[in-house]
């Protein structure tokens, strides 16, 4: 028997849409993950599609909405150049490109409210339709409903509002403006964004495996204090939580409100509410005295912020003679993909990627040199590949989509191909290289 649990992304949003009594609605996101399995089995249910700076493009099913996609890109950022390629295969839809717009999955959109809800607003009536006017929305509220949590706000055709990765404060700024002509139903839980995407990679074995070689060689012990600095959903506090059995005092930190209710949610539904303490606060200038802590750790923060500032910070807040531990996501490093590829086409998907960096963010083997230059003494340097296999499927898929924007259509027909053959022979694996590294404060 099938439960609630084991129900594709799709198929949930399906049942809340007829929960709330709808057919149709236009929806927003910033990446087309959430959508896209809704997309290509239920386009019928689309009266458009936004994506906000999205990283990437997924037009195997976007692509079928037509005109009724649009994507705002940004004219800065890494990706930007990929999501302007991209959209070439698709014709029929609408590329807006905002100036001084960076591309990342943390840009928040407070500074951006004008310029986007003027562009929204102006594709949404131009794409409405009779059968638009004469769809009854649901009434002011919010609640839960196959596992999907959602917040109702004002009048007029339905606008789904799906959540914006990184985004400290998600459609926040926005509602009020999109409020005025659509009734907006912003979603959120485990189930969809960044926080889907972060408890699944957190959950997995292969990275895992890398949390665990970082926080061993941190030498952690009962009783000791641990901040991990930049927490998201605390799925690593929730499993170190586990690991030490209750022994260490755990906080976990974060300048986003909105993974931080769902850390807190998520750590009350595992029964670990007492084991953990969840802080607001800020990489770059973190919230807490001087010589605070025995173990002060961050895993793919780094390349976020300015690298240099937040380290400081974690030595700052760190005891004489503890432990500073960090993991960064490695653009300097070739990935690893087993998949019978064309040896072309192979070196292109393996070749370093650029990703979403800050400009004063650290993603590359400047780490160690970082730690040393921070005054940390017995640094241990150590680069990692995290290992993703069939049973960590939404991690594959995530990693796949950043693959597909740099491949054009027959090189991701070859892809796919590669793909369903390596999973039928149970061989399909990615492995995404990082550094690591630890230091001891004097």
């Amino acid at each position: 028997m099938t439960t609630e649990q084991d129900l594709p992304v799709q198929d949930r949003i399906l049942q809340l849409l007829k929960h709330l009594g709808l057919t149709k609605a236009h929806f927003a996101a910033r990446h087309d993950g959430d959508c896209s399995g809704l997309a290509a089995a239920h386009p019928e249910v689309f009266l458009s599609l936004t994506l906000v700076g999205p990283n990437t493009v997924n037009l195997d099913s976007a692509a079928s909405l037509g005109s009724r996609l649009m994507v705002i890109n940004g004219d800065q950022g890494a990706r930007s150049a990929n999501v302007k390629h991209n959209m070439e295969r698709a014709p029929e839809a609408s590329l807006v490109t905002l100036r001084d717009y960076p591309v990342a999955g943390w840009t928040d959109v407070a500074e951006y409210t004008n310029e986007i809800g003027s562009v929204m607003r102006k594709f949404l009536l131009q794409v409405e339709s009779l059968e638009t006017q004469n769809t009854v929305a649901p009434a002011e509220g919010e609640g839960e409903f196959a596992g999907i949590s959602y917040r109702i706000r004002g009048s007029g055709p339905p606008l789904v509002l799906f959540p914006l990765s990184l985004a400290p404060s998600q459609w926040e700024p926005l509602i009020p403006r999109l409020s005025e002509g659509y009734c907006t139903i912003t979603l959120g839980g485990a189930e969809l964004g960044s926080v889907a995407s972060l408890e699944a990679r957190g959950r997995a074995a292969g990275y895992l495996t890398m949390v665990k070689n970082l926080i061993e060689a941190a030498n952690l012990s009962p009783g000791k204090a641990l901040l991990e600095v930049g927490c998201g959903t605390g799925v690593l506090d929730r499993w170190l939580a586990r690991h030490t059995g209750g022994e260490n005092r755990i906080i976990g930190m974060d300048i986003n409100s909105y993974f931080l209710k769902e850390a807190a949610a998520l750590a009350r539904k595992d029964g670990l509410e007492d084991a953990i303490e969840f802080r607001e606060g800020s990489a770059e200038a973190i919230p807490f005295s001087d010589s605070s802590f025995d173990i002060t750790w961050s895993i793919t923060v780094i390349e976020e912020v300015d690298a240099d500032r937040m380290l400081a910070e974690m030595v700052r807040v760190t005891k004489p003679g503890g432990r500073v531990a960090v993991g960064a996501r490695a653009i300097d490093l070739p990935w690893l993909m087993n998949l019978p590829l064309p040896p072309g086409l192979k070196a292109k998907v393996e070749a370093p990627g650029v990703g979403s960096i800050a400009e004063l963010g650290c993603a590359d083997a400047s780490l160690y040199q970082r730690f040393h230059q921070a005054g940390l003494t017995q640094v241990k340097m150590f680069p990692q590949l995290s290992i993703f296999d069939s049973s960590s499927r939404a991690v594959l898929d995530y990693l796949q989509a950043g693959a597909l924007s740099r491949l054009d259509r027959e090189e991701a027909g070859q892809w796919h191909t590669a793909r369903s053959k390596a999973e039928a022979e149970g061989t399909f694996f990615m492995a995404w290289p990082h550094h690591c590294a630890v230091g001891t404060k004097p």
